[in-house]
């Protein structure tokens, strides 16, 4: 259900907004017209379906549109960057930076989010002849450089990065008349308060700032005393986060179970149903994600590890795998649990503990997006019990607690694994073994005419004749090149290096009396073990007579 059905379309028209109201209940569902949002945006937003604005939307867009510092706090995927999207591409309309000098600056904490902020923003910039750009660490540098000498109107930045383009004289921020926090306290606790504010200070004195988080706390308040004058606070969900369309459960699993219950857990996609469905489970360490992924593989479940100990390359394509279904489970740390939106997530697993509850709401926020229904469930032991209902309170949700046990358990396990089926669609899964590994399958790209009839060759493929395949190992010839394999003769396979590289001979010379490597006379190294003409050989020293 979303939130314009929840309210009722005549209540949510007749709702007003007041632009100077600092707290205390938002309206909802107000039009984007009202909001002041010029007509090329609000073009782009019927096209993507959007009419209405979210209370996190309506309650800053005014604000921000009027110049003002803002503070924003609404539950992670409450519409937060079209919050302070729509505002800044609204005032930066008809401007053009220079190079190397953005406009407008986004600092957000991970490079997974910069992505996101990115492509989410790029067609309400394109519609106002506005260039928007990301940069972050894990990616070539070079690109990023070409993106900024062109010129850049919005940039959207993690802080190492950023630090490290304006250390190379590549990125000023003299001209950022506008600077954007997102997810401000995921920086602080990741330990970019000191790049925040060395960035903060780079920008013009005077501008305007805006903060948009799930949370308010910390030092975050450090931040705000500092660079903001006067700020505007909107927090438009209660404290906690707690979102109506979600529901909690605490799985309570024995310690041999758990491992099975979360194979048949991911085992959910192969039934009918859920063929557009994700789920995604959540660990604390990177060693567990690639041990949970491998277990629901030899299962021969569709799944895929996504953790900051991955490159930049195999974390985007794990992303667009998950999003386009081709691996409908994703086994993530905390590098996934902010600002990651994928549609279609309707369960969240909790594998191991989060370490608070902060870190339990942000986790679980990637359920429940924009009004859809989700469901949180935490794998619990017994000896986590005590932890797991302090974690609830702390984190102001009611969550049922259910016995779950593996399908096909038997027994007194045959009440549970009812219980576990019911709330998440689990299926009974194959051992380890019993069906082939999971792979995903390997995409290359095309190159015409590059390879021959068996699929090998690699560039000179084409040359036919004068290059050889994998099936047909060739070796180097007296001028560097490849060359075959000798067919036939005494010896087959390796051939030697010849007199002309001064290297060697082959292993058993032509008179038959010895074998064994020696080097040519031309080198100056080991004969091959015949005397020579002049009854002279060389030994093992070069230079000197036997």
């Amino acid at each position: 259900m979303t939130v314009q059905e929840e309210m009722g379309t005549e209540a949510a028209a007749e709702v007003l907004l007041d632009a100077e109201a600092e707290s205390a209940a938002e309206p909802e569902g107000v039009p984007f017209e009202q909001l002041e949002v010029p007509g090329p945006l609000l073009e782009v937003l019927r096209e993507a379906g959007l009419t209405r604005a979210f209370p996190i939307q309506a309650a800053t867009i005014p604000d921000a549109l009027a110049g003002r510092d803002v503070l924003g706090r609404g539950r992670t995927g409450s519409g937060k960057t079209l919050a302070f999207g729509l505002p800044t591409l609204t005032r930066l309309e008809g401007l053009r930076a220079r190079p190397h000098k953005p406009l407008a600056l986004v600092l957000v904490p991970t490079r997974e989010l910069a992505m996101q902020v990115e492509e989410s923003l790029r067609p309400y910039a394109r519609a106002l002849h506005l260039r928007i750009r990301s940069v972050y660490g894990g990616a070539p540098m070079r690109k990023q450089i070409d993106g900024l000498r062109y010129g850049v109107e919005v940039l959207v930045a993690t802080p190492g990065r950023l630090s490290d383009l304006i250390e190379r004289g590549e990125c000023e921020l003299s001209d950022v008349d506008i600077a954007i926090l997102d997810e401000a306290d995921q920086m602080c606790d990741m330990g970019f308060l000191p790049h925040v504010c060395e960035l903060m200070d780079q920008v013009i004195e005077g501008g305007q700032r805006l903060l948009f988080s799930a949370t308010l706390d910390g030092a975050v308040d450090e931040i705000v005393s500092k660079y903001m004058k006067d700020p505007v606070l909107h927090e438009v969900d209660p404290q906690s986060g707690v979102v109506s369309t979600m529901s909690h459960h605490l799985l309570l699993v024995t310690p041999q179970h758990k491992a099975r219950v979360a194979a048949q857990i991911a085992g959910r996609h192969s039934g009918e149903g859920l063929k557009d469905a994700r789920t995604i489970f959540f660990v604390r360490t990177q060693l567990a994600a690639d041990r949970v992924t491998e277990q629901f593989r030899e299962r021969g479940l569709a799944a895929a590890a996504l953790h900051g100990g991955m490159t930049q390359v195999a974390r985007t394509k794990t992303l667009e795998d998950f999003k386009e279904g081709r691996t409908p489970v994703l086994i993530a740390t905390d590098v996934a649990a902010r600002g990651i939106h994928v549609d279609g997530v309707d369960l969240v697993v909790h594998v191991d503990p989060p370490r608070d509850s902060k870190d339990y709401l942000h986790r679980a926020g990637r359920t429940a997006r924009a009004g859809q229904a989700g469901i949180v469930a935490s794998l619990v032991l017994p000896k986590q019990t005590r932890q797991a209902e302090r974690l609830m309170r702390d984190a102001g949700v009611e969550a049922e607690s259910l016995d779950v046990a593996p399908i096909g358990a038997g027994g007194r396990w045959e009440k549970a694994a009812t219980a576990l089926a019911g709330l998440t669609a689990a299926q009974e899964v194959p051992e380890p073994g019993e069906v082939p590994v999971f792979t995903l399958p390997v995409r290359e790209r095309e190159r015409g005419g590059r390879r021959d009839d068996r699929g090998f060759g690699g560039r000179d493929a084409r040359r036919g004749e004068n290059r050889g395949g994998y099936g047909d190992r060739p070796r180097r010839d007296d001028r560097g090149n490849f060359a075959r394999r000798e067919q036939g003769g005494e010896r087959g396979g390796f051939p030697r290096r010849d007199e002309r590289g001064g290297t060697f001979t082959p292993r058993t010379s032509q008179d038959g009396e010895r074998g064994g490597f020696r080097r040519d006379e031309r080198r100056g190294g080991f004969a091959d073990g015949a005397r020579g003409a002049g009854g002279e050989r060389r030994d093992r020293f070069a230079g000197r007579s036997a």
